[in-house]
């Protein structure tokens, strides 16, 4: 998530236009919010998937823990951006609502239960899991579950927002994790069974952004200094995980 963060430095502070990526993660790994680190469950340090360890990253938004594994995340830096938080939500995840609308999964926002307003008193499963509950910045399903979750790191008028959408997720891994049985299919995730590819999905979002924004979207890659001042960035080697799959579109 060094990358995400640096697309905001870059546009904050040189110039660089607004982007939108999207990415995928080999090996699976969990992110943390920005407050979350001294509460990791312990088990956490040791898991292993396929084996391979399962790293704990750390991102630059708040929130709990995200499982990445058979998800789909997206980043989208911008700024100057008029209202409230909450109208700056509903303004940026407009394309993910429309997108997902023309894949055939009609999205809406979330609302915030009790248990997520006093998360002392919530079960470890939903404590420290980002998906157990929904909120006002997230997109729910027409069955209430939740398909994507969103958070932002806001630098005066600049700002990253960035989310996860499980797409294919594996549900002993859910298990071990989270310590409860995974939660019951998406309409996202039956779609991707019966065939939906994560290229379509990017498609989508990507044809939803330009009509919703109202911008036309160059794709380029990063250049080799680009990759290292992003190295610079990044967490240590033993808690980052390697991104493949990643897109990067201005």
């Amino acid at each position: 998530m060094a990358i995400d963060t640096w697309l905001l430095d870059q546009h904050q502070h040189h110039g660089h236009p607004p982007a939108l990526r999207f990415y995928t993660w080999t090996p699976a790994a969990i992110s943390l919010g920005v407050s979350q680190r001294r509460q990791v469950p312990t088990h956490w340090h040791q898991l292993t998937w396929q084996g391979s360890p399962v790293e704990l990253v750390q991102r630059p938004t708040g929130g709990r823990g995200v499982l990445h594994q058979g998800d789909l995340t997206y980043s989208l830096v911008t700024s100057h951006l008029e209202g409230s938080r909450d109208q700056v939500y509903r303004t940026l995840c407009q394309f993910l609502i429309e997108g997902w609308g023309q894949l055939g999964v009609p999205l809406d926002f979330g609302q915030p239960s009790r248990a997520y307003l006093r998360s002392q008193s919530v079960p470890f499963r939903e404590l420290h899991n980002c998906f157990a509950l929904a909120t006002s910045a997230d997109l729910v399903d027409a069955n209430g579950h939740k398909v994507i979750g969103s958070a932002q790191l806001r630098r005066g008028p600049y700002l990253l927002q960035h989310g996860s959408m499980g797409l294919s997720p594996d549900a002993d891994l859910w298990q071990q994790v989270f310590q409860t049985v995974a939660p019951p299919l998406t309409q996202a995730q039956t779609l991707v069974r019966a065939g939906l590819t994560t290229a379509s999905v990017v498609d989508a979002l990507i044809q939803a952004a330009a009509r919703c924004l109202g911008c036309q979207f160059l794709v380029q890659p990063l250049t080799q200094q680009e990759w290292q001042a992003i190295q610079d960035l990044a967490l240590p080697p033993s808690t980052a995980s390697t991104l493949t799959g990643g897109q990067l579109s201005y």
